[in-house]
């Protein structure tokens, strides 16, 4: 075996020679031009890497695609200084911060003297596709830190960022054409593999997101691997916007904010019946398995704040006031008070496990820049409980609230991802305990069957956790319910119970949320639904709509069964046509129509028209009523497929 030589080994398996120093680019080649030809980077023993590095040692290596995960990474990044580069030939004497990638595109900070508008965008775009269509080689180098510090002397934003960077690790610039930028890389081999991007908008950012320092100018942009995609976010974005919470919120009279309580949502009537049926849907529920449920204060000493840890780890997120010399905090969590609960009693292993819930309102604090709608607030209400166990009942009591969590998910036609958080470096408590909860957490997910993922380092810093992830109607990704096992609380509060050789010992806590934040929920509720909830959820179930006022007192019996039924039922008594009150109503997204006229006068009947389908449906009273509450009963999802 010649020393000039490398042993490459394909993702197959396959082993093969080449010269020393070859490329992936040059062994893409050698398999097919093709294959050459739609590969965007690849990876050498695990490492992803440039197409153009010389490998000088044996090696396993990939080479990915475009539309691959590490392909697509890479495209947006390199699209990111495809940015910087225009931005620079059109406005000289920019000074360029980062430039990363984020979800579905990438954005890049920059300091100018110009005042960026959405004007501006379209000149940038050009400019980007002319700087494509140079096809410009993106060459990778390795530099001293004494030439990296020449070739940026005119831009301190890059200096800064030079300084930052370990004294043990290597220093790569990228240049294409007269662009040169700090960058560990990889990027694609040439400027023209940059076809279909679009800049989205601008905005303001802190330098290096702290307000201590200046504010700079951000563009932010989308980058796709095919001109099909690209076409398929922007169509997504049209449908996430007929769905956005906040425009249906105001047109369906959900919910309001004000500037008297930033970040703090007011429920409507409307709004308020929806959290009611979620509240009572999960209340009943957890009761038919021996939840019980309580209730804390808002406010809670300090004191109480810093034994638990929530002060060491929390107060950032938290609000304090002082009340008679003393110091208070809102709760931004439920739990400790749900440990004062616990202590107030003495309990034996008989007694455990105990459930205990709360529909808890707490406040964190957000920065107004964070805020959205009911998807990110500073108040919200959290369903919480914390079971209290024997470490011999941990693995059965996780799978109970799993249980739980997959039976509401399905009322609402949710899929979902499970994740296993683990350890954070910031972690509180002996490591053999740690090391104990997060293979009890694995046991029970290996036990169910439920896929999932090992995501390092994001439990809380009392415990690790099992995090679920919903998708919604298009697909996009939330997390909401939660396991967390605990076995540092019962230790700041000193909990106990007696177990069977009459010893006090420590139990065990489980921290478990379905929706999460209700508010949230609700949120991401009216965009999966897009407004048009299910018949249970709908705050109102039914409108009735009269053809002419000889029909009143017809109209006047039907409301009144329907209501004797407790069907959410009103009447529209407008000096309107018929056919402007049909659309209003289906505008409003009610489930249900009823048209009422002489006929159905005559049969004792109704005719129903349905929200979102065709035709019409003739019944009488007593056997629509039947129908409505048995499918507010089963709780069935709504039998069309948009909104």
């Amino acid at each position: 075996m010649s020393n000039q030589e490398v042993t490459i080994q394909f993702p197959n398996g396959e082993l093969k020679r080449f010269a020393k120093g070859v490329t992936l680019t040059e062994i893409a080649k050698s398999i097919s031009p093709s294959l050459a030809k739609k590969s965007i980077v690849g990876s050498v023993n695990t490492t992803t890497t440039d197409l153009t590095r010389p490998i000088l040692v044996d090696a396993e290596i990939s080479l990915y695609d475009a539309v691959s995960q590490q392909g697509l990474a890479v495209l947006r990044h390199s699209t990111a200084h495809l940015l910087a580069q225009a931005v620079k030939r059109l406005y000289p004497g920019v000074k360029l911060g980062v430039g990363p990638i984020i979800e579905n595109g990438f954005y890049y900070d920059i300091e100018m003297s110009h005042t960026l508008v959405p004007e501006d965008l379209g000149a940038i775009e050009r400019e980007m596709k002319k700087i494509v269509n140079e096809n410009l080689p993106v060459v990778r180098k390795e530099v001293t830190r004494e030439q990296a510090s020449h070739i940026f002397e005119e831009d301190y934003l890059k200096l800064e960022l030079l300084e930052a960077i370990p004294t043990e690790e290597l220093v790569t610039v990228y240049e294409q054409g007269e662009f040169v930028d700090l960058c560990r890389g990889p990027h694609v081999v040439s400027t023209n593999k940059l076809q279909y991007f679009k800049l989205m908008n601008i905005s303001g950012a802190y330098w290096r997101g702290d307000s201590n320092y200046q504010m700079l100018q951000r563009i932010y942009g989308v980058a796709f691997a095919t001109k099909e995609d690209m076409q398929d976010y922007f169509v997504f974005l049209e449908e996430a916007e007929k769905r956005n919470h906040r425009k249906l919120g105001k047109e369906l009279d959900l919910f309001m904010f004000s500037e008297e309580a930033p970040g703090m949502p007011f429920y409507l009537a409307n709004g308020q019946i929806i959290r009611s049926e979620l509240e009572n849907f999960l209340r009943n529920l957890q009761t038919s398995y021996d939840y019980k449920e309580v209730r804390t204060p808002l406010m809670m000493n300090q004191r109480l704040w810093e034994q638990s840890g929530h002060w060491q780890h929390y107060k950032e997120n938290m609000y304090f006031t002082q009340v008679d010399e003393q110091k208070f905090a809102l709760k931004p969590m439920n739990c400790p008070g749900h440990m004062l609960i616990y202590k107030n009693d003495l309990h034996s292993y008989r007694d455990l496990p105990i459930r205990m819930a709360e529909f808890g309102q707490v406040h964190r604090h957000e920065f107004s820049g964070a805020l959205n709608g009911l998807l990110r607030v500073r108040t919200f209400c959290q369903d919480d409980a914390h079971i209290f166990v024997t470490p011999e009942q941990i693995e059965d009591e996780i799978t109970l609230a799993l249980q739980i969590i997959d039976h509401v998910y399905k009322v609402f036609g949710f899929e979902y991802d499970i994740e296993l958080s683990t350890r954070p470096d910031n972690y509180m408590g002996e490591l053999t305990l740690w090391d104990k909860a997060e293979q009890a957490l694995e046991n029970v997910l290996n036990h169910l069957g439920f896929p999932y993922k090992i995501n390092e380092g994001d439990g809380a810093f009392y415990g690790p956790k099992i995090d679920i992830h919903i998708k919604d109607a298009i697909k996009r990704s939330h997390q909401c319910a939660t396991v967390q096992l605990d076995f540092q609380l019962p230790e700041k509060f000193d909990l106990t119970y007696v177990n069977e050789d009459n010893e006090k010992v420590r139990p065990v806590v489980i921290h478990r949320a379905v929706f999460g934040s209700i508010d949230r929920f609700l949120g991401i509720l009216i965009e999966h639904f897009g407004g048009a909830f299910p018949l249970w959820l709908a705050p109102k179930q039914v409108q009735i709509i009269g053809v002419s006022d000889v029909h009143k007192p017809y109209v006047e019996k039907v409301l009144h069964d329907l209501r004797q039924a407790n069907i959410r039922v009103s009447v529209d008594e407008r000096n309107e046509k018929l056919g402007r009150k049909i659309r209003d109503a289906q505008m409003q997204k009610v489930p249900y129509i009823l048209v009422l006229g002489d006929e159905e006068q005559q049969e004792d009947s109704v005719t129903i028209r349905a929200f979102k389908q065709e035709g019409l449906t003739k019944m009488s009273i007593e056997s629509f009523v039947e129908y409505v509450i048995e499918e507010i009963e089963q709780k069935k999802l709504p039998n069309f497929a948009n909104v």
